[in-house]
């Protein structure tokens, strides 16, 4: 740069500077689109139907007699079918009941407690 002038050398590194821009823009944009994705993504892999259909089952079998078979095949029918860990205890204290809920597919962990009278 020593034999350019002064107009010639500012355009040189100008042009440096845009080049640059650019390729710190493009690596930007590049980044949020990768984001974007995978946030997508993984709201659509949310299991929303499969835990409202854990829920009710659970909700309406809490006060049934064969409340031990019923815990036992809603795990292994989530388990093959769904290729998802169910895991749910319930207690009673008093007049109310508690239930927790332990839902894992793999992609989605979701933990829920809930009680009622």
């Amino acid at each position: 740069m020593a034999r350019l002038n002064d107009d010639a050398q500012w355009i040189v590194l100008m042009g440096f500077l845009v080049s640059f821009s650019f390729f710190f823009l493009a690596l930007v944009i590049n980044q949020s689109t990768v984001v974007g994705q995978t946030t997508a993504e993984s709201v659509i892999e949310f299991p929303k139907n499969d835990i409202r259909d854990v829920r009710q089952v659970i909700g309406l079998s809490v006060n049934d007699p064969n409340l031990p078979v019923i815990r036992n095949d809603l795990t292994v029918l989530s388990m093959n079918r769904k290729g998802s860990v169910l895991q749910y205890t319930n207690f009673t204290n008093g007049s109310a009941t508690y239930i927790q809920i332990h839902y894992n597919n793999g992609v989605t962990e979701y933990n829920e407690n809930w009680s009622y009278l």
